[in-house]
């Protein structure tokens, strides 16, 4: 899937977790906490490594390289490492009966919203969909019926629940071990945009990449 992954707002707490494909958009609708974030386990990692000073005086620094790696490692493998609810905007299903969701792991769809031109809404019965849980291609998948269809010009609204958990440690140690490497990188000045990530994150994160086989949504 060819797409974009952004990050913008002038601060972490303003960060948004956009993606831009064609006719679609996603948008994060809320942010990783700063409490969860490992900004000490990060200063004992660096302190390990090149004897840097943990003494709290970098702690808006080394949340700024955590976020930076996380946004990097997630645009890679197409995977949300902290849970966060999501506003996904399509124009049209893939299929009548599924659509492939851009991101892993889907918790949940909260809800389906489908928009005309002129901006009305109309919320979808849950009993109409259901999510298709995957670690690689989760979908949502229709009830009884087909997927219901927005009218000429308009579009459909999902916001979703995504992500491996709340906490740092319910993200998988593999992924968790390729942030600090990528967020110390940052912070070294080694992970400078557009470079090539460090052959150790790239390892630690081939298994979560997507799988691309046949064309089931």
């Amino acid at each position: 899937m060819n797409a974009a992954f952004l990050r913008s707002g002038a601060s972490p707490q303003q960060t948004r977790f956009i993606l831009e494909h064609d006719d679609m958009m996603m948008v994060e609708l809320t942010s990783i906490a700063t409490a969860a974030l490992p900004v000490a386990e990060l200063g004992r990692h660096l302190r390990l490594a090149s004897g840097f000073a943990d003494d709290g005086s970098e702690n808006a620094t080394l949340e700024s390289c955590l976020r930076a790696a996380i946004s990097a490692i997630e645009a890679r493998i197409g995977k949300v490492l902290f849970e966060r609810r999501f506003s996904l905007q399509i124009s049209q299903w893939q299929q009548g009966h599924a659509h492939r969701l851009p991101i892993a792991p889907v918790r949940e769809i909260e809800t389906v919203t489908l928009v005309n031109r002129a901006g009305v809404e109309t919320h979808v019965d849950p009993a109409r969909y259901r999510l298709r849980a995957d670690l690689h291609r989760p979908a949502i998948e229709s009830g009884s019926a087909g997927l219901p269809n927005p009218s000429f010009g308009g579009h459909i609204d999902l916001v979703l629940r995504a992500g491996y958990g709340a906490a740092w440690e319910d993200i998988p140690p593999d992924l968790r071990q390729a942030v600090l490497i990528m967020a110390a990188g940052f912070h070294d000045g080694v992970g400078r945009e557009g470079a090539e990530i460090p052959f150790a994150v790239a390892m630690l994160i081939e298994p979560y990449r997507p799988l691309r086989i046949g064309a089931r949504p």
